[in-house]
């Protein structure tokens, strides 16, 4: 399993998830600030010329970086299908029915041919047979309801979204303290 390291900035905010590769990098440039969580990987270097000692490094689950070029702090994540479709629980927000990936897609509740735009509180996942049904109507002007209000995720949410496969429990304890109450996560 490939575990991803949580990066944070400075101050705390989750960023991004990181390679353990970039990690190393990160460390090496002297630019983790601090750290928390349990190992995520040992890492073996090479030999020092003038001791013969071996470099290593134990990477943790989470590190904050500080430095001269330290991430911006995302307050709106992408939108993406992945975080869409995990976002609504891969359940069609029309029939509510679960489906896997490939058999959903994107709806905009207000469609873009009537002026609707392409951002988080305006999609909703669907099945392919209800997209295609509600078609470029307004709900108010067929039968269709939502079974729930789309939302758009915190950053610290749309993280646990992208990766919910492999985060770690340290990672996830960091992170749900963070969720807006626009969701219950189990």
């Amino acid at each position: 399993m490939d575990e991803r390291i949580l990066r944070l900035n400075i101050a705390g905010q989750p960023i991004e998830w990181l390679h353990w590769q970039d990690a190393v990098c990160l460390y090496a440039r002297d630019l983790v600030a601090w750290s928390l969580g349990g190992p995520v990987r040992k890492v073996v270097g090479g030999y020092a010329r003038c001791s013969g000692v071996r470099s290593q490094i134990t990477l943790p689950a989470i590190i904050a970086c500080g430095g001269s070029r330290i991430a911006r702090y995302r307050q709106i994540p992408p939108l993406t299908n992945r975080a869409l479709f995990a976002r609504d629980d891969y359940l069609c927000l029309y029939c509510g029915k679960a489906f896997t990936y490939g058999l959903l897609s994107r709806d905009h509740v207000h469609p873009i041919s009537r002026g609707g735009k392409d951002i988080w509180r305006n999609v909703v996942t669907a099945c392919k047979r209800c997209n295609q049904r509600k078609s470029n109507n307004l709900l108010q002007d067929i039968d269709m309801e939502l079974l729930a209000l789309p939302f758009c995720p915190n950053i610290a949410e749309y993280l646990a979204l992208i990766n919910s496969d492999r985060i770690r429990g340290d990672q996830m304890e960091f992170l749900r303290p963070q969720f807006s109450e626009n969701r219950a996560w189990h």
